[in-house]
C-alpha cells in the first residue's frame, strides 16, 4: 500500500537542481528513523518523535493517520492537474523514503505515464535500498540523489551503508549524485575518512555536502564550517534553500 504524505509546488532547495521549479511528492514511511540528526515533531497524541526534519514522514506509528492511501495511480496523476504547471516540470519523489515502493505496480505505472509525459523525475533517497533496473526499465529514465546517511544519523553502518544498491544507482540511473547532511562535529570526528568508504562504490559520482539542520539557525550554524570543509577537499556546497527561505515550515 502506497502512502502519500503531502505535495507542493516549489523550488528544489538541495543538490544539483536547486532552485528549479519543482512538484514534490513526499511519500510515508521509511527503513530507517535518522534519531541521530535530533529533530523533534510533536504528534497528535502529544508524543515528541525524534528524527530527520521529515519525521512526519517517517513514523508510521504517530504519524500515519495523516497520510492519504493511494489506491489507484490516477489519485497520485491527479495532483498534477491542482497546480497551473509549466509544461514537463520537474518532479521530486522524496519521503521518508520513496523508494520503498519501488516494486509496486501503482509506483511504477506512475513513472512510466510521468515519463512518457516528459517530466524529468528525481528521486530524494538513502540509497540504501537496491532497484531492479532491468525488470523496471522505467528507472533508468530517472535521476537520483543519492542521501546516503553518515554516522551522524544514529544508524548502524551496515543498515545505512549498501554498497551494491549504490553501485546498482550510480551505473543505471539516468543521473546520480551524493547528498550528504553535514553537522560541525562530524567536520572534526573523521568525516573524511567516513566519505570515502560510501564514495568508493561511486567514485565518479559527484558529491554535495549540505548543512544538517530544520531550521534556518541549524543550518546557518553548520554553513560556513562545512564551506571551508567542501574547499579543502573539492565537494560541492549545497545549501538549504528551502529552510533557509521559509524556516521550519512544511509544504515548501
Amino acid at each position: 500500500m502506497i502512502y502519500l504524505v503531502e505535495h507542493f509546488y516549489s523550488i528544489q532547495g538541495e543538490g544539483k537542481y536547486v532552485g528549479t521549479p519543482s512538484l514534490f511528492f513526499r511519500f510515508g514511511g521509511c527503513n530507517m528513523r535518522c534519531e541521530g540528526f535530533s529533530c523533534k515533531e510533536k504528534a497528535e497524541d502529544g508524543v515528541e518523535v525524534l528524527g530527520c526534519d521529515t519525521v512526519y514522514a517517517v513514523n508510521k506509528e504517530h504519524f500515519s493517520h495523516s497520510w492519504i492511501v493511494i489506491k489507484r495511480v490516477e489519485d497520485l496523476l491527479a495532483v498534477l492537474e491542482l497546480y497551473e504547471l509549466p509544461k514537463a516540470v520537474d518532479i521530486v519523489l522524496t519521503g521518508g523514503e520513496p523508494l520503498i515502493y519501488a516494486s509496486d505496480s501503482i509506483f511504477i505505472e506512475f513513472l512510466e505515464t510521468l515519463v512518457a509525459r516528459g517530466h524529468q523525475i528525481t528521486f530524494e533517497t538513502n540509497g540504501s535500498l537496491n532497484i531492479d533496473f532491468e525488470k523496471h526499465g522505467v528507472y533508468k529514465e530517472c535521476y537520483f540523489a543519492l542521501s546516503v546517511k553518515l554516522s551522524n544519523s544514529g544508524e548502524p553502518f551496515s543498515k545505512r551503508v549498501q554498497g551494491i544498491a549504490i553501485y546498482n544507482i550510480a551505473t543505471n540511473a539516468k543521473d546520480a549524485f551524493f547528498k550528504f547532511s553535514i553537522d560541525v562535529a562530524s567536520i572534526t570526528l573523521g568525516l573524511e575518512e567516513e566519505l570515502n568508504e560510501i564514495l568508493l562504490y561511486a567514485p565518479k559520482t559527484k558529491v554535495y555536502c549540505m548543512p544538517v539542520g530544520g531550521t534556518r539557525e541549524e543550518v546557518e550554524k553548520n554553513s560556513k564550517p562545512l564551506i571551508e570543509f567542501c574547499k579543502a577537499k573539492g565537494y560541492n556546497f549545497s545549501d538549504r534553500l528551502h529552510i533557509r527561505i521559509w524556516d521550519a515550515n512544511k509544504g515548501v
